[in-house]
This record gives structure tokens, C-alpha cells and sequence, in this order.
């Protein structure tokens, strides 16, 4: 009887993992979607001038494009860098153990944040 309370939280700890698996996937998801509308966006503008018979030349798009590849690129690094981590914390639940780290998620907040801030630097220069 205590064997099978004791593997209800290693159980527990297992599903939290893959619950935590699955919101980085869906942040990569979010990323991605947000560079895809950054590349996308300049192309749309444009479009629209167009077809509304706008006289004035567009702005080139920029870094706006640059921009959304590399959130793209962020969110597929996000996916392979999440399961390598669900691989890991399920490697050391097995043993019982587990080791914190938060460094992919500092770097992911820092990269994100870096994007940020080049993003508000394009939307000021192209106002």
C-alpha cells in the first residue's frame, strides 16, 4: 500500500512536466505567430496603400522583416530547447531527483526583450 502513495506524486511530478512541455510549446507557437504577422505586416500595409490608390511611396519595410525571422526562429529554438528539458526533468524524476534551473527561461525573456526593444526602435524611426 505505501508503494502506490508513493508513486502517485512521481505521477504527479510527471504530468507537471508534460503540462509545463506543453505551454513552452505553445509560447514557441506564440512567438512564431508573432513574427510571422512582424514579416507579414509591411507586406499588408503595402497592399492596402495600393488598393486604397495611395499617391505617397511606402517606407521600405526595414528590419521589420529581419525582425519576424528572428521570432520565428526564436520559437522553433523554444520547441527543441523545451523538449530537451521535458527529456531532462523526466530523467531526474525517474531518479527522484530534481535540479532547478531557469536560465532557459532568462534567456528566452532576454532574447524576447531585445526583440522588444527593436521593434519599438523601427516603429520610432518609420512613424
Amino acid at each position: 500500500m505505501e508503494d502506490k502513495q508513493a508513486e502517485k506524486p512521481r505521477v504527479a511530478d510527471h504530468l507537471a512536466n508534460e503540462r509545463t512541455f506543453l505551454a513552452w510549446i505553445r509560447t514557441s507557437i506564440g512567438v512564431m505567430g508573432f513574427g510571422f504577422v512582424v514579416v507579414k505586416f509591411s507586406l499588408f500595409t503595402r497592399e492596402i496603400s495600393f488598393a486604397l490608390g495611395a499617391t505617397r511611396k511606402m517606407p521600405e519595410p526595414g528590419y521589420s522583416h529581419l525582425i519576424g525571422i528572428m521570432l520565428v526562429a526564436l520559437g522553433g529554438l523554444i520547441i527543441v530547447f523545451s523538449y530537451f528539458r521535458y527529456l531532462t526533468t523526466q530523467k531526474q524524476l525517474d531518479r527522484g531527483v530534481y535540479y532547478h534551473s531557469d536560465l532557459f527561461a532568462k534567456m528566452t525573456t532576454l532574447f524576447i526583450f531585445l526583440v522588444c526593444i527593436a521593434l519599438l526602435l523601427y516603429l520610432v524611426e518609420t512613424r
